[in-house]
């Protein structure tokens, strides 16, 4: 034990708490990583450009190519990050030989990402690729009109989340399984209503075979518009909370696919008090979702305040979703990758029952002080702590092993 972390545990255990404790819980919290923040969401079909309102920006050298590369920057990732984690995949990063329609994927195409987690002792999440496709090019795919299409879209959903379950009875990790469709119009719409009754009848074909929730969740995840999609979004907040209330689906909040001023921190606690557990993708939206790298400011703060002090570490499952192609991309999985777990070792760290108590007496003066007061705790030196512990290094030298797959000059 360091003299600066002594000293700081004596100063947080003047308060009540227990850096210890803090310390045990961040690490056992396990967190997706999005495996296309590696490769600009291009995954392994061969396609072209991103499409479905979706985009990256920019041309960083170093976009992994395959599986390989793929799987080599993550494990970069992993040796400095501290914590248990899992690999969030998209469909399209299934490892084939030969094209296979995404409608008859099956756990074998994904047998190499089995391998790498069963090695490092990774769990694994999935999500159906509904963009980026032929039959996605009009901007409606469970939603489209045409049963032939939905019928296509359906069986993907439906192979993902076999292929989901298998997972999890593989690794003995619960699979979460989340769905978001690109389904909108770029103008005005002649009918709302239509699209919404599609999505949600393909949504209950899809979600009609039960899984032990022990091996699969289902989560649904809106969105307020995308490219090319900015008047109509069919799969919207509104209906997706509903359909989770409905059905107990999770209901996934990513803090990107709301308004500029609305905030999920304020819409967890609300969310909690009615379903076992929600899904979260965190991300950093600039004035629209815009996945940038996340930083360590004021919502994800508040986000993890509100996670630990409504008791909800285990009830809320937590991935990353961004993708930059502007900067270094391993650098950029680790820098939102700590910051996460640096904004919940911080709410873990806050006397939660006393500033509670301080609202509940109407003493809102010594509450924002105090609430300001303890920004100043020596959080850094519990950081520096828990990483080394993990193995881990704590400071700003894990930058030049997160920039070595620039050295190794890929095209």
């Amino acid at each position: 034990m360091s003299a600066r972390y002594a000293s700081a545990k004596a100063q947080y255990a003047a308060l009540g708490l227990d850096t210890e404790k803090a310390i045990e819980a961040l690490l056992a919290l396990p967190i997706s990583i999005h495996c296309w923040q590696g490769d600009d969401v291009r995954g392994f079909e061969g396609g072209g450009a991103l499409s479905g309102g979706i985009a990256a920006t920019g041309n960083y050298p170093g976009r992994a190519r395959n599986f390989t590369e793929l799987s080599q920057d993550l494990e970069q990732v992993l040796a400095l990050v501290p914590g248990r984690h899992k690999i969030n995949l998209h469909a399209i990063y299934a490892v084939t030989h030969d094209a296979v329609p995404r409608d008859q994927l099956q756990p074998e195409h994904f047998a190499p990402w089995l391998e790498f987690a069963k090695r490092r002792g990774l769990g694994l999440d999935v999500n159906p690729t509904l963009f980026s496709h032929p039959l996605a090019a009009q901007g409606m795919t469970l939603s489209h009109p045409e049963e032939g299409v939905r019928r296509f879209w359906i069986g993907h959903c439906k192979a993902m989340r076999r292929i989901g379950a298998h997972f999890a009875r593989e690794l003995g990790q619960v699979c979460v399984n989340n769905i978001w469709i690109p389904d909108g119009l770029k103008d005005s719409p002649a009918d709302r209503l239509g699209p919404r009754a599609r999505l949600k009848a393909s949504l209950d074909e899809i979600l009609a075979e039960q899984y032990d929730k022990a091996l699969l969740i289902d989560a649904v995840e809106s969105k307020v518009f995308g490219i090319g999609l900015e008047s109509y979004t069919v799969g919207s907040h509104e209906f997706y909370l509903n359909y989770a209330a409905k059905t107990g689906c999770a209901c996934l909040l990513d803090n990107g696919h709301y308004h500029p001023t609305e905030l999920v921190s304020d819409k967890i606690s609300s969310l909690l008090l009615f379903a076992d557990v929600i899904a979260l993708h965190l991300t950093r939206g600039v004035r629209w979702d815009s996945d940038h790298v996340v930083t360590l400011g004021d919502e994800l703060v508040e986000i993890a305040k509100e996670i630990v002090r409504c008791g909800a570490l285990e009830r809320v499952l937590l991935a990353l979703d961004y993708f930059d192609a502007s900067i270094n991309r391993v650098a950029a999985w680790v820098i939102g990758l700590r910051n996460v777990r640096k904004a919940l070792l911080q709410a873990l760290l806050l006397p939660h029952g006393q500033l509670r108590d301080l609202q509940n007496a109407g003493d809102f003066t010594r509450l924002l002080a105090l609430q300001e007061e303890y920004k100043l705790l020596p959080l850094g030196d519990v950081w520096a702590e828990l990483c080394a512990r993990a193995g881990i290094p704590a400071g700003g030298e894990w930058l030049e092993q997160a920039l070595a797959c620039e050295r190794t000059q890929r095209a």
